[in-house]
């Protein structure tokens, strides 16, 4: 591995910590860094969960108010979330790496279709703020699934689901957000180190850059538009798409 490489995976690293405390879409920089560089897709996407991880922890810490006062919701939601993760996970293990290669440029599209969508599905603040009802739980439970499984573009999906299930205002579910994301990426990463797809050599690489980058999301996700942001997630994630369509 090159010096060039490092510096690529650390900056990738630390840009899907921005990213994921803003929105989501951090593992669109990760996976696509590390299968570019020759890991197969199930190992990259595995090291990937393991990878977000501190950047959620980051960025829940640095909404440790919001989160504290909705406690309730983010225990209820943990467990939903937690069960579907390891759903997801132990679906991705019973894969062999082409089959999920030739899953990769679809679920790559999807999840951009989505990601682009947000502004679009941005929830709407209502009054019964602490009501978990069924549909948005069966919601949560369905998109943790996909979290364990693969996690591209999870972020945006789960702030649309949240505003369903509980309601509030845009910091008070992306608090909610990246506390449940931590859970899911946990569950995965336990399932997936006991599997041995992971490589915990460009995991060591890449955490630290998702940590900083985490923490520096939430002051970005407060201060600076997401546009940009928003714009460059999902250029990169359609000509990942692009890649794996074309050259599988």
């Amino acid at each position: 591995m090159t010096i060039f490489h490092v510096l690529l995976l650390f900056v990738a690293g630390f840009l899907s910590g921005v990213v994921n405390a803003i929105a989501g879409g951090g593992t669109f920089l990760t996976f696509g860094a590390m299968t570019l560089g020759g890991l197969p897709p199930i190992v990259a996407n595995a090291t990937s969960s393991i990878i977000q991880l501190p950047g959620y922890v980051t960025s829940a810490l640095a909404y440790a108010k919001e989160i504290r006062a909705d406690w309730r919701n983010a225990v209820v939601l943990g467990i939903i979330s937690a069960i579907g993760g390891l759903a997801g996970a132990l679906i991705l293990l019973s894969l062999s790496n082409p089959s999920f290669r030739a899953m990769v440029p679809w679920l790559l599209i999807a999840a951009t279709a989505i990601f682009a969508a947000g502004p679009l599905l941005k929830p709407k603040a209502r009054s019964d703020e602490h009501r978990i009802g069924p549909l948005g739980a069966a919601s949560q439970f369905a998109t943790s699934i996909y979290g364990g499984f693969f996690g591209a573009g999870m972020g945006i999906m789960m702030l649309a689901v949240l505003g369903l299930a509980t309601g509030g205002g845009y910091h008070r579910l992306n608090a909610l957000k990246n506390f449940i994301s931590i859970v899911i990426a946990t569950i995965a990463i336990f399932v997936f180190a006991a599997g041995g797809v992971v490589s915990w050599l460009h995991a060591a690489i890449m955490v630290p850059g998702a940590a900083l980058g985490g923490y520096s999301g939430v002051w970005a996700a407060r201060r600076v538009p997401q546009a940009v942001i928003r714009a460059l997630v999902v250029a990169v994630g359609l000509l990942l798409a692009a890649y794996y369509l074309f050259t599988g």
